[in-house]
Protein backbone atom coordinates (compact mmCIF):
# COMPACT_ATOMS: atom_id res chain seq x y z
CA UNK A 1 0.00 0.00 0.00
CA UNK A 2 0.83 3.87 -0.68
CA UNK A 3 1.59 6.19 2.07
CA UNK A 4 -1.15 8.17 1.36
CA UNK A 5 -3.02 5.08 1.39
CA UNK A 6 -1.75 3.91 4.90
CA UNK A 7 -2.72 7.84 6.17
CA UNK A 8 -6.13 7.71 5.23
CA UNK A 9 -6.17 4.01 7.32
CA UNK A 10 -4.91 5.99 10.61
CA UNK A 11 -7.18 8.99 9.49
CA UNK A 12 -10.41 6.85 9.62
CA UNK A 13 -9.66 4.67 12.53
CA UNK A 14 -8.94 7.71 14.22
CA UNK A 15 -12.01 9.01 13.49
CA UNK A 16 -13.95 5.85 15.05
CA UNK A 17 -12.56 5.62 18.08
CA UNK A 18 -13.70 9.54 18.67
CA UNK A 19 -17.09 8.59 17.08
CA UNK A 20 -17.39 5.49 20.08
CA UNK A 21 -15.46 7.35 22.61
CA UNK A 22 -12.67 4.41 22.45
CA UNK A 23 -9.11 4.08 22.69
CA UNK A 24 -7.70 1.08 20.92
CA UNK A 25 -4.80 -0.65 22.77
CA UNK A 26 -1.82 -0.17 21.25
CA UNK A 27 0.66 -2.85 19.71
CA UNK A 28 2.40 -2.87 23.26
CA UNK A 29 1.14 -6.42 24.01
CA UNK A 30 3.88 -9.59 24.73
CA UNK A 31 3.04 -12.04 22.11
CA UNK A 32 1.72 -15.31 23.58
CA UNK A 33 4.66 -17.96 23.67
CA UNK A 34 3.40 -21.51 23.07
CA UNK A 35 4.07 -22.49 26.57
CA UNK A 36 1.00 -20.69 28.05
CA UNK A 37 -1.79 -22.92 28.86
CA UNK A 38 -4.08 -20.79 30.09
CA UNK A 39 -6.57 -18.13 28.47
CA UNK A 40 -7.91 -15.97 30.94
CA UNK A 41 -11.15 -13.59 29.30
CA UNK A 42 -11.95 -9.74 30.90
CA UNK A 43 -15.17 -8.01 30.17
CA UNK A 44 -14.43 -5.09 32.06
CA UNK A 45 -18.43 -3.67 32.52
CA UNK A 46 -18.60 -0.51 34.88
CA UNK A 47 -17.28 1.17 37.84
CA UNK A 48 -19.77 2.91 40.37
CA UNK A 49 -19.10 5.26 43.31
CA UNK A 50 -15.89 6.09 42.27
CA UNK A 51 -13.47 8.77 43.60
CA UNK A 52 -13.50 12.94 43.13
CA UNK A 53 -9.89 13.70 41.29
CA UNK A 54 -10.92 16.84 39.49
CA UNK A 55 -12.04 19.49 42.04
CA UNK A 56 -12.97 22.20 40.21
CA UNK A 57 -16.08 19.93 38.00
CA UNK A 58 -15.99 17.87 41.18
CA UNK A 59 -16.05 14.92 38.67
CA UNK A 60 -13.24 12.22 37.08
CA UNK A 61 -11.77 11.21 33.86
CA UNK A 62 -11.19 7.29 34.64
CA UNK A 63 -9.71 4.87 32.82
CA UNK A 64 -8.71 1.03 33.52
CA UNK A 65 -4.98 -0.45 33.58
CA UNK A 66 -4.73 -4.41 33.98
CA UNK A 67 -1.22 -5.62 34.85
CA UNK A 68 0.47 -9.16 35.89
CA UNK A 69 3.52 -9.73 37.08
CA UNK A 70 3.88 -6.01 36.99
CA UNK A 71 3.38 -5.52 33.50
CA UNK A 72 0.28 -4.08 31.64
CA UNK A 73 -1.42 -6.07 29.14
CA UNK A 74 -4.36 -3.90 28.88
CA UNK A 75 -5.55 -0.63 28.98
CA UNK A 76 -8.99 0.62 28.49
CA UNK A 77 -10.52 4.11 27.05
CA UNK A 78 -11.15 7.47 28.72
CA UNK A 79 -14.69 7.99 30.09
CA UNK A 80 -14.52 11.63 30.51
CA UNK A 81 -16.55 13.06 33.73
CA UNK A 82 -18.25 10.14 34.95
CA UNK A 83 -17.85 8.76 38.54
CA UNK A 84 -19.91 6.03 37.07
CA UNK A 85 -18.65 5.11 33.61
CA UNK A 86 -19.46 2.41 31.73
CA UNK A 87 -16.97 0.22 29.60
CA UNK A 88 -18.31 -2.58 28.14
CA UNK A 89 -14.45 -3.45 26.97
CA UNK A 90 -13.86 -7.49 26.69
CA UNK A 91 -10.45 -8.85 25.94
CA UNK A 92 -8.15 -11.94 26.60
CA UNK A 93 -4.65 -12.73 27.64
CA UNK A 94 -2.49 -15.97 27.74
CA UNK A 95 -1.20 -17.44 30.97
CA UNK A 96 1.59 -20.06 31.64
CA UNK A 97 -0.17 -20.65 34.52
CA UNK A 98 -2.99 -19.29 37.45
CA UNK A 99 -0.25 -18.80 40.38
CA UNK A 100 -0.29 -14.86 40.27
CA UNK A 101 -2.96 -12.18 40.62
CA UNK A 102 -4.12 -9.69 37.77
CA UNK A 103 -3.96 -6.36 39.61
CA UNK A 104 -6.15 -3.59 38.14
CA UNK A 105 -5.46 -0.14 38.91
CA UNK A 106 -8.01 3.08 37.74
CA UNK A 107 -6.79 6.25 37.11
CA UNK A 108 -8.30 9.72 36.63
CA UNK A 109 -6.71 11.22 32.89
CA UNK A 110 -4.65 14.54 33.08
CA UNK A 111 -2.73 16.58 31.10
CA UNK A 112 0.53 15.81 32.63
CA UNK A 113 0.39 13.44 35.44
CA UNK A 114 -2.94 10.90 35.77
CA UNK A 115 -4.15 10.55 39.34
CA UNK A 116 -4.39 7.41 40.99
CA UNK A 117 -7.93 6.55 41.81
CA UNK A 118 -7.48 3.20 43.62
CA UNK A 119 -7.13 -0.68 42.69
CA UNK A 120 -7.56 -4.21 43.26
CA UNK A 121 -7.00 -7.54 42.51
CA UNK A 122 -8.45 -10.58 40.65
CA UNK A 123 -6.78 -13.91 42.58
CA UNK A 124 -6.72 -16.16 39.55
CA UNK A 125 -6.06 -19.28 42.10
CA UNK A 126 -9.60 -18.67 43.10
CA UNK A 127 -10.87 -18.57 39.78
CA UNK A 128 -13.19 -22.14 38.67
CA UNK A 129 -11.95 -23.26 35.10
CA UNK A 130 -14.88 -22.79 31.92
CA UNK A 131 -16.98 -20.92 34.39
CA UNK A 132 -17.53 -16.98 34.45
CA UNK A 133 -17.19 -15.29 37.10
CA UNK A 134 -18.94 -12.16 37.53
CA UNK A 135 -17.03 -10.16 40.30
CA UNK A 136 -17.55 -6.68 42.19
CA UNK A 137 -13.97 -5.19 43.12
CA UNK A 138 -13.44 -2.61 45.58
CA UNK A 139 -11.02 -0.19 44.98
CA UNK A 140 -8.73 0.32 47.47
CA UNK A 141 -5.53 3.01 47.94
CA UNK A 142 -3.46 2.51 51.27
CA UNK A 143 -2.43 6.18 50.80
CA UNK A 144 -5.73 7.89 50.91
CA UNK A 145 -7.59 8.50 53.70
CA UNK A 146 -10.93 7.98 51.71
CA UNK A 147 -13.03 5.15 52.85
CA UNK A 148 -14.97 3.99 50.01
CA UNK A 149 -13.04 4.50 46.33
CA UNK A 150 -16.18 2.82 44.96
CA UNK A 151 -15.97 -0.74 42.50
CA UNK A 152 -15.60 -2.09 39.22
CA UNK A 153 -17.56 -4.36 37.89
CA UNK A 154 -16.10 -7.23 35.86
CA UNK A 155 -16.73 -10.86 34.09
CA UNK A 156 -13.86 -13.21 34.77
CA UNK A 157 -13.76 -16.48 32.53
CA UNK A 158 -10.11 -18.61 32.76
CA UNK A 159 -10.03 -21.23 30.24
CA UNK A 160 -7.10 -24.04 29.18
CA UNK A 161 -5.51 -22.78 26.37
CA UNK A 162 -5.95 -26.17 24.52
CA UNK A 163 -9.43 -25.98 24.69
CA UNK A 164 -9.74 -22.69 22.75
CA UNK A 165 -7.32 -23.61 19.86
CA UNK A 166 -7.52 -27.05 19.21
CA UNK A 167 -11.17 -27.55 17.65
CA UNK A 168 -13.19 -29.67 15.13
CA UNK A 169 -14.40 -28.63 11.99
CA UNK A 170 -15.11 -24.91 11.97
CA UNK A 171 -17.61 -22.55 9.86
CA UNK A 172 -19.23 -26.21 7.95
CA UNK A 173 -22.75 -25.66 6.81
CA UNK A 174 -25.32 -27.19 10.06
CA UNK A 175 -28.12 -29.01 9.07
CA UNK A 176 -31.54 -26.65 9.64
CA UNK A 177 -33.43 -27.56 13.10
CA UNK A 178 -37.17 -27.93 12.89
CA UNK A 179 -39.33 -25.39 12.10
CA UNK A 180 -40.59 -23.39 15.44
CA UNK A 181 -42.61 -20.32 13.81
CA UNK A 182 -44.82 -18.11 15.35
CA UNK A 183 -47.57 -18.72 13.40
CA UNK A 184 -49.89 -21.55 13.74
CA UNK A 185 -49.19 -24.53 10.97
CA UNK A 186 -52.09 -26.91 9.62
CA UNK A 187 -49.93 -29.82 10.18
CA UNK A 188 -46.30 -30.39 12.12
CA UNK A 189 -43.89 -28.85 10.19
CA UNK A 190 -41.05 -30.96 8.40
CA UNK A 191 -37.33 -30.87 9.97
CA UNK A 192 -35.94 -29.73 6.50
CA UNK A 193 -38.38 -26.91 6.27
CA UNK A 194 -37.50 -23.14 5.88
CA UNK A 195 -37.58 -21.63 9.12
CA UNK A 196 -39.93 -19.16 9.89
CA UNK A 197 -38.59 -16.86 12.96
CA UNK A 198 -39.42 -13.37 14.59
CA UNK A 199 -35.97 -11.94 15.42
CA UNK A 200 -35.75 -9.94 18.23
CA UNK A 201 -33.09 -7.77 17.65
CA UNK A 202 -29.98 -6.26 15.21
CA UNK A 203 -26.17 -7.06 16.13
CA UNK A 204 -24.20 -4.25 14.35
CA UNK A 205 -20.63 -5.63 13.96
CA UNK A 206 -17.62 -3.05 13.17
CA UNK A 207 -14.82 -5.47 12.53
CA UNK A 208 -11.88 -2.57 13.13
CA UNK A 209 -8.55 -4.28 12.82
CA UNK A 210 -5.63 -7.10 13.71
CA UNK A 211 -3.01 -6.42 16.05
CA UNK A 212 0.83 -8.00 15.93
CA UNK A 213 -0.22 -10.41 13.60
CA UNK A 214 2.43 -12.28 12.10
CA UNK A 215 4.43 -10.28 8.82
CA UNK A 216 6.45 -13.54 7.43
CA UNK A 217 5.64 -14.85 4.32
CA UNK A 218 3.07 -13.35 1.12
CA UNK A 219 -0.13 -14.03 1.03
CA UNK A 220 -4.33 -12.61 2.48
CA UNK A 221 -6.13 -12.73 5.94
CA UNK A 222 -9.36 -12.54 6.41
CA UNK A 223 -11.93 -12.54 9.02
CA UNK A 224 -14.90 -14.82 9.25
CA UNK A 225 -18.19 -14.78 11.57
CA UNK A 226 -21.08 -16.95 11.94
CA UNK A 227 -24.32 -16.95 14.13
CA UNK A 228 -26.89 -19.64 13.40
CA UNK A 229 -27.27 -19.75 9.88
CA UNK A 230 -25.78 -16.36 8.99
CA UNK A 231 -22.58 -15.48 8.01
CA UNK A 232 -20.46 -12.95 6.89
CA UNK A 233 -16.56 -13.21 5.70
CA UNK A 234 -14.19 -9.97 5.42
CA UNK A 235 -12.37 -8.69 2.30
CA UNK A 236 -8.73 -10.03 1.74
CA UNK A 237 -5.88 -8.22 3.05
CA UNK A 238 -2.30 -8.39 2.44
CA UNK A 239 -0.87 -10.06 5.29
CA UNK A 240 1.05 -7.49 7.79
CA UNK A 241 0.95 -6.65 11.72
CA UNK A 242 -1.58 -4.41 11.88
CA UNK A 243 -4.24 -4.51 9.09
CA UNK A 244 -7.23 -2.32 8.68
CA UNK A 245 -10.31 -3.66 7.65
CA UNK A 246 -13.12 -1.15 9.12
CA UNK A 247 -16.13 -3.18 7.80
CA UNK A 248 -19.55 -2.86 9.38
CA UNK A 249 -22.06 -5.69 8.61
CA UNK A 250 -25.53 -7.11 10.93
CA UNK A 251 -26.73 -9.83 12.44
CA UNK A 252 -30.45 -10.75 12.95
CA UNK A 253 -30.80 -11.81 16.53
CA UNK A 254 -33.54 -14.80 17.13
CA UNK A 255 -34.75 -16.05 20.23
CA UNK A 256 -35.20 -19.62 19.46
CA UNK A 257 -31.28 -19.82 18.35
CA UNK A 258 -28.98 -19.61 21.66
CA UNK A 259 -25.80 -19.88 19.61
CA UNK A 260 -22.64 -17.73 20.22
CA UNK A 261 -21.43 -15.57 17.57
CA UNK A 262 -18.57 -17.68 15.98
CA UNK A 263 -15.27 -15.54 14.51
CA UNK A 264 -12.37 -17.14 12.67
CA UNK A 265 -9.65 -15.64 11.60
CA UNK A 266 -7.45 -16.94 8.32
CA UNK A 267 -4.46 -16.51 5.87
CA UNK A 268 -4.34 -17.69 2.28
CA UNK A 269 -1.04 -18.21 1.25
CA UNK A 270 -1.43 -19.20 -2.40
CA UNK A 271 -2.43 -22.62 -3.39
CA UNK A 272 -1.40 -23.77 -0.10
CA UNK A 273 -4.65 -23.46 0.78
CA UNK A 274 -6.37 -21.78 4.16
CA UNK A 275 -5.05 -21.81 7.99
CA UNK A 276 -6.36 -21.09 10.96
CA UNK A 277 -4.99 -18.24 13.13
CA UNK A 278 -7.59 -18.60 15.82
CA UNK A 279 -11.06 -19.21 16.51
CA UNK A 280 -13.24 -17.95 19.38
CA UNK A 281 -16.82 -17.22 20.29
CA UNK A 282 -19.12 -14.42 22.24
CA UNK A 283 -21.87 -14.76 24.31
CA UNK A 284 -23.77 -11.89 22.31
CA UNK A 285 -27.20 -12.58 24.24
CA UNK A 286 -25.34 -11.35 27.28
CA UNK A 287 -25.27 -7.92 25.49
CA UNK A 288 -26.85 -5.09 26.99
CA UNK A 289 -28.80 -3.16 24.45
CA UNK A 290 -27.60 -0.09 22.69
CA UNK A 291 -24.13 -0.51 24.42
CA UNK A 292 -21.32 -0.89 22.48
CA UNK A 293 -19.29 -3.44 23.58
CA UNK A 294 -15.51 -3.32 22.24
CA UNK A 295 -13.66 -6.53 21.67
CA UNK A 296 -9.98 -7.38 21.62
CA UNK A 297 -9.09 -11.29 21.64
CA UNK A 298 -6.28 -13.05 21.54
CA UNK A 299 -5.69 -15.59 18.52
CA UNK A 300 -3.59 -18.89 18.33
CA UNK A 301 0.09 -18.56 19.80
CA UNK A 302 1.94 -15.95 18.04
CA UNK A 303 -0.57 -14.72 15.80
CA UNK A 304 -1.83 -11.41 17.33
CA UNK A 305 -5.17 -10.43 18.32
CA UNK A 306 -8.45 -8.84 16.56
CA UNK A 307 -10.13 -6.00 17.49
CA UNK A 308 -13.92 -5.77 16.99
CA UNK A 309 -17.00 -3.55 18.04
CA UNK A 310 -20.70 -5.30 18.47
CA UNK A 311 -23.74 -3.24 19.25
CA UNK A 312 -27.28 -5.28 20.02
CA UNK A 313 -30.16 -2.86 18.86
CA UNK A 314 -33.50 -3.72 19.36
CA UNK A 315 -35.76 -4.70 16.43
CA UNK A 316 -38.55 -2.44 15.54
CA UNK A 317 -41.13 -3.16 12.68
CA UNK A 318 -41.07 -7.17 12.11
CA UNK A 319 -44.77 -8.66 12.99
CA UNK A 320 -46.86 -11.31 11.26
CA UNK A 321 -50.93 -11.23 11.85
CA UNK A 322 -54.44 -12.17 9.70
CA UNK A 323 -55.21 -10.19 7.03
CA UNK A 324 -58.31 -8.87 9.35
CA UNK A 325 -56.23 -6.52 11.12
CA UNK A 326 -52.71 -5.58 9.48
CA UNK A 327 -50.74 -3.08 11.15
CA UNK A 328 -51.32 -0.21 8.97
CA UNK A 329 -55.37 -0.37 9.14
CA UNK A 330 -55.24 0.81 12.55
CA UNK A 331 -55.16 4.43 12.08
CA UNK A 332 -53.00 4.93 15.48
CA UNK A 333 -50.75 2.67 14.46
CA UNK A 334 -50.16 4.25 10.80
CA UNK A 335 -49.59 7.66 12.44
CA UNK A 336 -47.34 6.52 14.72
CA UNK A 337 -45.33 4.74 11.89
CA UNK A 338 -45.91 8.20 9.30
CA UNK A 339 -44.44 9.95 12.47
CA UNK A 340 -41.26 7.86 12.71
CA UNK A 341 -40.16 8.36 8.86
CA UNK A 342 -41.55 12.07 8.87
CA UNK A 343 -39.21 14.62 7.33
CA UNK A 344 -39.09 16.50 10.86
CA UNK A 345 -37.82 13.16 12.36
CA UNK A 346 -34.65 12.70 10.03
CA UNK A 347 -32.01 13.04 12.23
CA UNK A 348 -33.42 10.43 14.61
CA UNK A 349 -32.81 6.70 13.41
CA UNK A 350 -30.96 7.80 10.53
CA UNK A 351 -29.98 3.76 9.54
CA UNK A 352 -33.90 3.23 9.26
CA UNK A 353 -35.06 4.14 6.31
CA UNK A 354 -38.82 3.01 5.92
CA UNK A 355 -41.16 0.56 7.18
CA UNK A 356 -42.86 -1.83 4.81
CA UNK A 357 -45.98 -4.41 4.67
CA UNK A 358 -46.59 -7.32 2.36
CA UNK A 359 -50.10 -9.20 3.00
CA UNK A 360 -50.64 -12.48 1.19
CA UNK A 361 -53.91 -13.37 0.32
CA UNK A 362 -53.60 -16.44 -1.82
CA UNK A 363 -52.29 -18.48 -5.40
CA UNK A 364 -54.15 -19.76 -7.99
CA UNK A 365 -53.72 -22.91 -10.12
CA UNK A 366 -50.27 -23.74 -8.30
CA UNK A 367 -48.19 -27.00 -9.83
CA UNK A 368 -49.07 -30.58 -8.54
CA UNK A 369 -46.35 -32.56 -7.19
CA UNK A 370 -48.37 -35.48 -5.75
CA UNK A 371 -49.98 -38.45 -7.31
CA UNK A 372 -53.46 -37.17 -6.46
CA UNK A 373 -52.51 -33.87 -8.11
CA UNK A 374 -52.08 -31.76 -4.99
CA UNK A 375 -49.69 -30.18 -3.71
CA UNK A 376 -48.67 -28.68 0.10
CA UNK A 377 -47.86 -24.79 -0.72
CA UNK A 378 -46.20 -22.46 1.92
CA UNK A 379 -44.88 -18.88 1.11
CA UNK A 380 -41.48 -17.19 2.16
CA UNK A 381 -41.28 -13.77 1.73
CA UNK A 382 -37.37 -11.90 1.86
CA UNK A 383 -36.48 -8.43 2.11
CA UNK A 384 -32.67 -8.04 2.25
CA UNK A 385 -31.41 -10.65 4.84
CA UNK A 386 -34.75 -10.26 6.29
CA UNK A 387 -37.30 -13.73 5.91
CA UNK A 388 -40.73 -14.51 7.50
CA UNK A 389 -43.12 -16.87 5.78
CA UNK A 390 -46.60 -18.39 5.82
CA UNK A 391 -48.16 -21.87 7.17
CA UNK A 392 -48.23 -24.69 5.42
CA UNK A 393 -51.72 -25.32 3.60
CA UNK A 394 -52.17 -29.04 3.05
CA UNK A 395 -53.43 -30.73 -0.17
CA UNK A 396 -54.61 -27.96 -2.45
CA UNK A 397 -53.33 -25.98 -5.60
CA UNK A 398 -55.24 -23.08 -4.88
CA UNK A 399 -53.79 -22.04 -1.30
CA UNK A 400 -55.49 -18.99 0.84
CA UNK A 401 -53.11 -18.09 3.67
CA UNK A 402 -54.07 -14.20 4.44
CA UNK A 403 -51.48 -13.30 6.21
CA UNK A 404 -49.60 -9.69 6.46
CA UNK A 405 -45.92 -9.44 7.56
CA UNK A 406 -43.78 -6.40 8.30
CA UNK A 407 -40.12 -5.58 7.57
CA UNK A 408 -37.68 -2.37 8.42
CA UNK A 409 -36.39 -1.51 5.41
CA UNK A 410 -32.70 -0.59 5.34
CA UNK A 411 -32.22 0.28 1.61
CA UNK A 412 -34.93 1.73 -0.59
CA UNK A 413 -33.49 -0.26 -3.25
CA UNK A 414 -34.21 -3.74 -2.39
CA UNK A 415 -35.58 -5.93 -3.74
CA UNK A 416 -39.31 -7.90 -2.26
CA UNK A 417 -39.11 -11.98 -2.79
CA UNK A 418 -41.79 -14.16 -2.64
CA UNK A 419 -41.29 -17.68 -3.11
CA UNK A 420 -44.14 -20.07 -2.97
CA UNK A 421 -42.63 -24.03 -1.81
CA UNK A 422 -44.33 -27.84 -1.48
CA UNK A 423 -43.38 -28.96 1.68
CA UNK A 424 -41.78 -32.39 1.39
CA UNK A 425 -41.99 -34.05 4.24
CA UNK A 426 -38.03 -34.63 5.66
CA UNK A 427 -36.38 -33.27 2.33
CA UNK A 428 -35.97 -30.04 1.20
CA UNK A 429 -38.96 -28.47 -0.22
CA UNK A 430 -40.10 -28.09 -3.93
CA UNK A 431 -40.18 -24.50 -5.06
CA UNK A 432 -43.28 -23.59 -7.02
CA UNK A 433 -42.47 -20.17 -7.92
CA UNK A 434 -41.02 -16.58 -7.04
CA UNK A 435 -41.66 -13.44 -7.83
CA UNK A 436 -39.24 -10.03 -7.08
CA UNK A 437 -40.73 -6.51 -6.89
CA UNK A 438 -38.69 -3.49 -6.55
CA UNK A 439 -39.71 -1.25 -3.46
CA UNK A 440 -39.48 1.62 -5.39
CA UNK A 441 -42.28 0.11 -7.91
CA UNK A 442 -44.98 -0.76 -5.28
CA UNK A 443 -48.41 0.73 -6.03
CA UNK A 444 -49.39 1.38 -2.15
CA UNK A 445 -52.28 -0.26 -0.80
CA UNK A 446 -53.31 -1.84 -4.51
CA UNK A 447 -53.76 -6.11 -4.38
CA UNK A 448 -51.99 -7.44 -8.02
CA UNK A 449 -52.38 -10.48 -8.90
CA UNK A 450 -49.05 -11.45 -10.59
CA UNK A 451 -47.86 -14.66 -12.67
CA UNK A 452 -45.08 -16.70 -10.92
CA UNK A 453 -41.65 -17.43 -12.26
CA UNK A 454 -38.87 -20.21 -12.43
CA UNK A 455 -36.30 -19.89 -9.55
CA UNK A 456 -34.23 -18.06 -12.22
CA UNK A 457 -36.76 -15.41 -12.73
CA UNK A 458 -36.46 -15.68 -16.29
CA UNK A 459 -39.24 -17.91 -17.16
CA UNK A 460 -42.91 -18.14 -16.46
CA UNK A 461 -43.98 -20.96 -14.60
CA UNK A 462 -47.27 -22.05 -13.93
CA UNK A 463 -49.90 -20.55 -11.33
CA UNK A 464 -50.46 -16.56 -9.71
CA UNK A 465 -50.46 -15.52 -6.60
CA UNK A 466 -52.15 -12.25 -5.18
CA UNK A 467 -50.75 -9.74 -2.66
CA UNK A 468 -51.00 -6.27 -1.63
CA UNK A 469 -47.90 -4.03 -0.55
CA UNK A 470 -47.64 -0.66 1.22
CA UNK A 471 -44.26 0.97 1.92
CA UNK A 472 -44.18 4.18 3.88
CA UNK A 473 -40.29 5.12 4.40
CA UNK A 474 -38.24 8.85 4.52
CA UNK A 475 -36.60 10.25 1.33
CA UNK A 476 -33.61 12.05 2.65
CA UNK A 477 -32.61 8.86 5.04
CA UNK A 478 -33.01 6.53 1.63
CA UNK A 479 -31.14 9.06 -0.50
CA UNK A 480 -28.69 8.94 2.04
CA UNK A 481 -28.05 4.70 2.21
CA UNK A 482 -28.49 5.08 -1.88
CA UNK A 483 -24.73 6.18 -1.39
CA UNK A 484 -23.64 3.58 0.93
CA UNK A 485 -22.46 -0.20 -0.05
CA UNK A 486 -25.04 -2.44 -0.60
CA UNK A 487 -25.82 -4.81 2.14
CA UNK A 488 -24.63 -8.64 1.26
CA UNK A 489 -26.30 -11.59 1.41
CA UNK A 490 -25.35 -13.68 4.75
CA UNK A 491 -27.83 -16.00 4.96
CA UNK A 492 -26.89 -19.56 4.26
CA UNK A 493 -28.63 -21.58 2.23
CA UNK A 494 -28.66 -25.61 2.45
CA UNK A 495 -28.35 -26.44 -1.66
CA UNK A 496 -29.95 -29.48 -1.94
CA UNK A 497 -28.25 -31.97 -4.50
CA UNK A 498 -29.62 -31.45 -7.99
CA UNK A 499 -29.23 -34.06 -10.98
CA UNK A 500 -29.72 -31.65 -13.46
CA UNK A 501 -27.31 -29.20 -12.75
CA UNK A 502 -24.93 -32.05 -12.08
CA UNK A 503 -25.00 -33.49 -15.58
CA UNK A 504 -24.91 -30.06 -17.03
CA UNK A 505 -21.54 -29.10 -15.00
CA UNK A 506 -20.39 -32.80 -16.24
CA UNK A 507 -21.42 -31.69 -19.93
CA UNK A 508 -19.51 -28.11 -19.45
CA UNK A 509 -16.31 -29.86 -18.27
CA UNK A 510 -16.32 -32.41 -21.35
CA UNK A 511 -16.37 -29.84 -23.71
CA UNK A 512 -13.97 -27.74 -22.48
CA UNK A 513 -11.41 -30.40 -22.24
CA UNK A 514 -12.64 -31.46 -25.93
CA UNK A 515 -11.60 -27.94 -27.04
CA UNK A 516 -8.45 -27.91 -24.83
CA UNK A 517 -7.27 -31.23 -26.23
CA UNK A 518 -8.38 -30.29 -30.10
CA UNK A 519 -6.00 -27.15 -29.49
CA UNK A 520 -3.17 -28.99 -28.45
CA UNK A 521 -3.01 -31.39 -31.08
CA UNK A 522 -3.49 -28.26 -33.60
CA UNK A 523 -0.46 -26.78 -32.16
CA UNK A 524 1.44 -30.09 -32.24
CA UNK A 525 0.38 -30.38 -36.06
CA UNK A 526 1.55 -27.02 -36.63
CA UNK A 527 5.53 -27.76 -35.12
CA UNK A 528 5.19 -31.11 -37.40
CA UNK A 529 4.68 -29.33 -40.73
CA UNK A 530 1.73 -31.67 -41.22
CA UNK A 531 0.23 -28.73 -43.61
CA UNK A 532 3.31 -25.98 -44.97
CA UNK A 533 0.66 -23.84 -45.77
CA UNK A 534 -1.05 -23.60 -42.40
CA UNK A 535 2.40 -23.78 -40.13
CA UNK A 536 3.37 -20.87 -42.14
CA UNK A 537 0.31 -19.14 -41.87
CA UNK A 538 0.39 -19.94 -37.71
CA UNK A 539 4.19 -18.95 -36.93
CA UNK A 540 3.48 -15.90 -39.04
Amino acid sequence: NSAEACDDFDDNITELAEGADILLPGPDVQTPSPFQRYLLSINLKYGRNLVVRNRRSATSDPYVKFKLEGKQFYKSKVVYKDLNPRWNESFSHPLRDKDHDVELRVYDKNLTADDFMGSSTISLKDLELHKTHELELRLEDPKSKEDDMGVIAVEVRLLFRDATVKRGPRFRPKKKQQNQGPTPRTSDPPKNQLKNQMWTGVLHITLVEGQDLPQYGQGDVYVRFRLGDQKYKSKNLCIQPNPQWREQFDFNQFEDIQEPLQVEVFSKRGRKGTESWGMFEVDVFRLPLNERQLYTHVLDPGRGKLVFLVTLRPCWGVSISDTDNPTLVNQDERDSVMERFSLKNTHQRLHEVGFLQVSVLKANDLPATDINGKSNPFCVIELGNCKLQTHTVNRTVNPEWNKTFTFPIKDIHDVVEVTVFDENGDRCPNLLGKIAIPLLTIQDGQQVCLLLKKEDLGRPSKGTITLVLEVIYNNVRAGVRTFQPKEKKIIEENQKFNKKILARNIYRVRKISTAVLYMLQYIKSCFQWESKQRSLIAFL
